[in-house]
């Protein structure tokens, strides 16, 4: 068994370079990372108020050029009233995809506002994203805490990705406790890191270990926690978005690529995008 696990490790060192030798051993928080993913985020709670730090908020040119912002978002956790899921298909492979999370909390003016979260590789400059590298322990994993106009511009607008936006079901008490589980989460990496897996530790078994920690046994094993492009059936199949008639029907409603082309440059996008 020793040798067999010998010759695997001589064998990811090999396909990476001697270069990430030491990358492949040890995770770390501290790389020449791109910029967009440069700084983490971490969250700090008094009692039911929270404050998270470094909340993105890309201004996007193109997909290779933007102006990193950040701003730190402070609100009571019961002022969070849900969540909703997303799903971004790779290209030419529909059976993978990225997922993500929207919390939704009533602001001060008694508006809805949304913070997002995109549990992602995080790259080095120059590096680009390969499925058998994010299984060779080539990328750090981190989970990005943005301005939703940011993650869904991105990929909507400027990399031409479909993107949808489903309701979830979780009731305003399930979506708090998910928030702080996902907060944990995000504190949790920023002292200890840890490296994206491809199949293991993604940006869908992640969600679904935040669902299992707060809602046990909600979600009955599936072949498709393996395939994330099939993750918002599986989600529909198990009650957790809200039906807007079959799946198909929910699927085409949960579609927002040409409301967020329309509504790029509104303060108001992410209401404008849910008026479907």
């Amino acid at each position: 068994m020793r040798t067999h696990c010998a010759i695997l490790i001589v064998a990811l060192l090999a396909a990476a370079g001697c270069r990430t030798a030491e990358k492949v051993v040890q995770p770390s928080n501290f790389r020449n990372w791109t910029p967009e993913q440069a700084v983490l985020p971490y969250a700090e709670f008094d009692g039911n108020r929270v404050t998270v730090h470094n909340v993105r908020n890309c201004q996007y040119f193109a997909d290779d050029t933007y102006l990193v912002d950040y701003y730190d978002k402070s609100f009571d956790v019961a002022a969070i009233r849900g969540v909703d899921f997303l799903m971004v298909p790779f290209e030419g492979m529909p059976s993978l995809a990225h997922t993500m999370l929207s919390f939704e909390l009533v602001g001060p003016d008694g508006q809805p506002q949304y913070v997002a979260v995109s549990v992602e590789t995080r790259k080095e400059k120059d590096e680009t994203y390969a499925a058998w590298k994010g299984s060779a322990r080539q990328y750090e994993l981190m989970y990005v805490v943005a301005d939703e106009r940011d993650v869904i511009k991105q990929r909507s607008n400027f990399r031409h990705e479909d993107v949808y936006l489903y309701n979830t079901t979780a009731t305003p008490d399930v979506a708090q406790k998910l928030f702080v589980d996902v907060m944990g989460r995000v504190n949790e990496l920023a002292s200890r890191p840890e490296f994206y897996d491809t199949i293991t530790n993604n940006c869908t078994t992640n969600i679904v270990r935040h669902i299992d920690r707060v809602r046990p046994n909600r979600i009955s094993y599936d072949l498709r926690m393996l395939l994330p492009g099939l993750s918002d059936k599986l989600a529909y199949d198990q009650g957790l978005l809200v039906p807007y008639g079959t799946f198909e029907q929910t699927k085409q409603r949960a579609y927002v690529n040409p409301l967020a082309e329309r509504y790029a440059d509104r303060q108001d996008f992410s209401q404008l995008i849910r008026r479907r």
